[in-house]
């Protein structure tokens, strides 16, 4: 049998924060940092990571 995903709780936390606000990010930004911090412990481990790897707030990704 499958292990459980370590970051599973937190994407589907971020899915009902986002239905329940219209999808609007900005409410749901403690959502987000929670899966934010579960992957960076557990990226290897969770599927639910495979978007959030390298990801970072986008502040500063536009200096080119």
């Amino acid at each position: 049998m499958p292990q459980k995903d370590p970051c599973q709780k937190q994407a589907c936390a971020i899915q009902k924060c986002l239905q329940a606000n219209k999808y609007v990010e900005s409410m749901c930004a403690d959502v987000i940092k929670e899966m934010r911090r579960c992957c960076e412990t557990n990226a290897g481990n969770s599927i639910c990571c495979s978007g959030f790897k390298d990801s970072t707030p986008k502040e500063n990704k536009n200096n080119a």
